[in-house]
């Protein structure tokens, strides 16, 4: 599969942006996918993850209850919508798919698949 993430740009704290992650290849619904963020000079940290049907979500802490994160398997398209945005929010934000395993997964090295990656910038 291939993944390509659009949608990133400048949001000002407590805005709001959508990303969106458009899969090509093989049926987008064979894999569990999931974002994931890079700051400059920092490593790759776990975001959000989702189930092949879309059912079941996964975030980290850090953005839980402010990042919603959402698939369509018809549109071979996966979404983070991120509200109440933070300073600490900006930073290249990458999609990720894996035909094995758990929506569960958190490492990058459990995905097999990722897109170029967009980059979002928040003003405080």
């Amino acid at each position: 599969v291939q993944l390509q993430a659009f949608g990133g740009g400048l949001a000002q704290a407590g805005g709001s942006l959508r990303l969106s992650c458009a899969a090509s290849g093989r049926t987008f619904g064979t894999y569990i996918a999931a974002w994931f963020r890079q700051g400059p000079g920092k490593e790759r940290l776990f975001v959000a993850s989702i189930s092949r049907s879309g059912s079941r979500t996964y975030y980290a802490d850090s953005v839980k209850g402010r990042f919603t994160i959402s698939r369509d398997n018809a549109e071979n398209t996966m979404y983070l919508q991120m509200d109440s945005l933070k300073p600490e929010d900006a930073a290249v934000y990458y999609c990720s798919a894996s035909y094995s395993g758990s929506h569960y997964y958190t490492r990058s090295q459990d995905y097999d698949y990722w897109g170029q990656g967009t980059e979002v910038t928040v003003s405080s």
